[in-house]
């Protein structure tokens, strides 16, 4: 019985084959990476060179989001804590803790400690803390309850559509200023009401058109 297809024919059907076979897997790759936590998903929470919690230091012990993001109020950036602002408390309390050697190696060393950073937002979107803060946004709409967090994961998808949603209907997230960090406050009225005298009192008008993000 002759063969279906000629040896060249052949040859030619097997490479077609590996070739969208190889495509194919690349395609789930970049899916794969697309969708993954680090990327852009909510649930992403790197271990950390040092076991810090969150809701040991702001919740249980009430220390304000700013003592340690102290630039957030005055810049595009919320800094991420020197050794040295670590060390105003630890030089007195737990100062021979075997968890806080990282802490102690890097005080006497000057290296800063690396932080894995957790909310990440691609290079080409400018995004600015101050604009934010000041107008009365509270750490909760971006980075959720993270005084009840021992480890800090991304809650949020941090997406475009998310981000346009609060530019268009900014009101459900803001509050007076002087609560912004207060991350169990509970208004005493409906919190949009309040969002909305906010927002007119303050004539705020965040942006919708893409150089507003886009620079």
């Amino acid at each position: 019985m002759p063969a279906p297809f000629s040896k060249s024919a052949d040859r030619r059907l097997r490479i077609v084959a590996l070739a969208v076979g190889t495509g194919g897997l690349a395609a789930l790759a970049l899916a794969t990476y697309l969708g993954s936590p680090e990327v852009r998903e909510t649930g992403y929470a790197p271990r950390q060179p040092v076991e810090y919690s969150h809701k040991l230091h702001a919740g249980d012990l009430g220390i304000d989001c700013r003592y340690c993001h102290y630039t957030v109020e005055k810049s595009a950036f919320a800094a991420l804590p020197p050794t040295e602002v670590c060390m105003n408390c630890h030089v007195r309390v737990k100062k021979d803790s075997p968890l806080l050697e990282p802490v102690r190696e890097s005080h006497a060393s000057g290296r800063p400690i690396p932080w894995v950073r957790v909310h990440r937002l691609p290079d080409y979107v400018y995004f600015n803390h101050r604009a934010h803060v000041t107008a009365g946004v509270s750490c909760v709409s971006c980075h959720g309850r993270v005084d009840q967090m021992i480890v800090v994961r991304q809650v949020k998808p941090l997406s475009m559509t998310w981000c346009l949603d609060c530019h268009r209907n900014p009101a459900p997230n803001l509050r007076p200023v002087e609560e912004v960090t207060n991350l169990g406050w509970q208004p005493d009225r409906d919190p949009a009401e309040i969002g909305r005298e906010i927002l007119e009192a303050n004539q705020i008008q965040p942006p919708t058109n893409c150089s507003g993000c886009h620079r």
